[in-house]
């Protein structure tokens, strides 16, 4: 089983052209199916049946895994045996009849306007660091990227006279603009800090640590917490709380699904309709709060 499980890695990377942490996705997933079906002394392909596919399942739910997790995990199993269809490893579909359990979706977390700005406003400016760190902040809230594409970009993505940024997806690129304010900050990083922080000359990658290295995930997850908390918010948020609250936003403020689903890069729709359903939220909120007969 295991040839195919990394021909069926090496397919989703060469020829699907899936992003790096869906692969790990499939990858964990399709190993803990493996570790299984070894336990059961199942250790080929074809000896595989769809009863040790539902016991799979069923062990999953026993084990106390979540309904999102053992979708996730069908999901995986799913598509591995299209793949083996695909190649004529395998006759038939074992995976077809595999029931997912119903999964609750949970509206993402999304700070308000005014938690935004009291985030957005917590670095100073004062030094080095603080000047880095909102520019960071700003250009987040300002496009909302994944913070994987943030803490990825050349300087040459950043086109400061037209305002706007380039993100490379595997799929395709795709541009962002910002407004005056992250002009402001970038403006002031590129020519007040950057070139302090920077030990080689030759670094591209924009953001950078004290080092002159490209800034981590956790480095930056640990800045916005501890600008959170400045901040007075007892929420408990991440670096993708902003990127949920740009979308909510936007919305908000009437701005159309198909725009935002560009800028965000969902590649469909209903993944950014969940921010509709948010404002209507909120639009029953303010109702039950203001409304006479409320």
């Amino acid at each position: 089983m295991e040839e195919h499980i990394q021909s069926f890695i090496s397919y989703l990377h060469n020829v699907k052209n899936t992003s790096q942490n869906t692969e790990l996705s499939y990858q964990r997933d399709l190993r803990k199916l493996q570790g299984f079906l070894r336990m059961q002394g199942i250790v080929r392909v074809d000896e595989v049946t769809a009863v040790s596919l539902h016991d799979y399942v069923r062990y999953l739910e026993k084990e106390g895994f979540k309904a999102a997790t053992v979708s996730r995990n069908i999901a995986s199993v799913r598509a591995f045996y299209h793949y083996l269809m695909r190649e004529g490893v395998v006759r038939a579909d074992l995976s077809e009849n595999l029931k997912a359990p119903k999964v609750e979706r949970r509206l993402p977390g999304v700070l308000s306007m005014e938690q935004t700005e009291r985030l957005l406003e917590q670095p100073s400016g004062k030094n080095m660091k603080e000047i880095r760190d909102r520019a960071m902040l700003e250009l987040l809230y300002a496009t909302g990227i994944r913070v994987s594409e943030l803490i990825g970009l050349k300087t040459a993505d950043v086109n400061m006279q037209m305002g706007y940024i380039i993100c490379h997806d595997k799929a395709r690129d795709r541009a962002v603009p910002f407004g005056n304010k992250a002009r402001e900050a970038l403006d002031a990083y590129l020519l007040q800090a950057r070139p302090r922080m920077v030990c080689d000359l030759a670094q591209d990658v924009l953001f950078v640590n004290y080092a002159g290295r490209p800034m981590s995930r956790q480095g930056f997850w640990k800045l916005v917490k501890y600008y959170a908390h400045k901040a007075g918010i007892s929420d408990e948020i991440t670096p993708h709380t902003l990127r949920h609250s740009f979308a909510a936003h936007l919305v908000a403020n009437g701005a159309d699904l198909k725009s935002v689903q560009e800028m965000l890069g969902h590649s469909d729709l209903s993944t950014t309709q969940i921010y509709a359903t948010l404002g209507q939220n909120h639009i029953r909120e303010v109702y039950a709060k203001t409304h006479p007969r409320g």
